[in-house]
C-alpha cells in the first residue's frame, strides 16, 4: 500500500536524521516504526455490548464458589479485631 503524507519540515528532518543514524532509508526507518506502533498496540474489542456482557456473565459463572454465603459477623469488622485470648 502506498500512502502520502504531508510531513511538517522538523518531523521530516528528524525522520530523515534518525534513519540515517541506524544506515536505513527513510522508508525502511518508517515503515519499521510504524510495524512496531501497529504490534504495540493492543487490538480493539470487536463484540457487541450484549456480546460483552455475555462473555463477563460466563466469565463470573465460571468463577462460582458454589459454597455458602459468608455470615454478617464473617464480613463484619468486629471479626477483623479480634483479641489474642478470643481466639483460644
Amino acid at each position: 500500500m502506498t500512502v502520502n503524507l504531508e510531513l511538517k519540515p522538523e518531523i521530516e528532518e528528524q525522520l530523515v536524521a534518525r534513519a540515517r543514524a541506524e544506515g536505513l532509508s527513510t522508508e525502511e526507518f518508517v515503515n519499521r516504526e510504524l510495524e512496531r506502533l501497529v504490534a504495540s498496540t493492543p487490538p480493539t474489542s470487536k463484540l457487541t455490548p450484549e456480546e460483552r456482557v455475555r462473555a463477563w456473565n460466563e466469565l463470573l459463572a465460571s468463577h462460582s464458589v458454589g459454597g455458602p454465603p459468608l455470615s454478617d459477623y464473617a464480613v463484619s469488622r468486629e471479626s477483623i479485631y479480634t483479641r489474642e485470648d478470643e481466639m483460644l
